[in-house]
């Protein structure tokens, strides 16, 4: 891994979007495929009274393109290990935005390395700054060459039971759509690189599982307002696979929510979650 790409930051990049590369994310995380009914304005645009909106987990796949140098490295090996998001504006369905990326840090944990970049989206016209992500990947097999193994975690689940638990089921197909959002990584649909990953056939994208559980918690904490949606971080702990169902567990707070994902097996895969109502915090 190499550690002289900490502090790299890219020159601003303009990425464009429209109204159905916004739909097709929308689908591609499930949109609509519980209750077509209940999500037209994130799947269709042209509606009777309905106005069409964008998921706030979006920007995830707008700053693909934006390069992100970590080194060299096997992809196959990389896994989604953490993911922040944080809205400041709601975007349109059509619209652009200047993004500039950074590495933030590059942690050893022993078995491999977590690497953190941060993307920053603003307005080209007016320098409003409309939405932050930070990413964490973890690449195994990259540790052990004596950083900063990074703080540890201390996030515990709230006692008692959860406020509402959303069930929300995947399809067998669901990363062969969500790839066209821009991901085309392998690992989630060739069974050999897959192999060559330690999985027994590939594995959801671990930014699809996000944007489910964005969904469910826009839903069931912010009434499906994505004006409200302020911010959401989480870490992966287990990998999906395409046709599981997510339950996600959630405990509303004074200006948010906590919550916990876990498949039909009990096993978390996405912990240590947390919802912020935008001006909340």
């Amino acid at each position: 891994m190499d550690m002289s790409v900490v502090g790299y930051r890219t020159e601003p990049v303009t990425v464009t979007w429209d109204s159905a590369r916004a739909i097709l994310y929308a689908l591609g995380v499930g949109a609509g495929s519980e209750d077509p009914q209940r999500e037209l304005k994130f799947t269709t645009e042209n509606s009777v009274g309905v106005v069409q909106a964008v998921l706030p987990t979006f920007p995830m796949v707008i700053g693909r393109r934006v390069d992100r140098p970590f080194g060299d490295y096997d992809r196959a090996r990389s896994l989604h290990a953490e993911q922040e998001i944080r809205l400041h504006e709601s975007l349109p369905p059509d619209g652009s935005a200047e993004v500039v990326a950074a590495v933030e840090s590059i942690q050893d944990k022993g078995s491999g390395a977590l690497v953190t970049f941060s993307a920053t989206f603003t307005d080209p016209a007016t320098g409003r700054v409309l939405a932050a992500t930070r990413t964490g990947s973890f690449v195994r097999g990259e540790g052990g060459f004596g950083g900063d193994r990074g703080p540890s975690a201390t996030w515990t689940a709230p006692d008692g039971e959860p406020d509402v638990v959303v069930r929300q089921q995947t399809s067998v197909w669901q990363p062969l759509l969500y790839r066209l959002s821009g991901d085309r990584n392998p690992l989630h649909s060739d069974p050999e690189i897959a192999a060559r990953g330690g999985f027994d056939r590939p594995i959801l994208h671990g930014a699809c599982t996000y944007g489910f559980v964005g969904r469910a918690l826009l839903h069931a904490v912010l009434g499906s307002d994505v004006d409200r949606f302020g911010a959401m971080k989480a870490r992966f702990a287990a990998p999906v696979y395409p046709g599981q169902e997510l339950h996600t567990s959630i405990w509303r707070t004074g200006d948010g929510a906590v919550f916990v994902t876990q498949d039909e097996t009990g096993r978390t895969v996405l912990g240590q979650g947390l919802l912020t109502e935008r001006g909340a915090g």
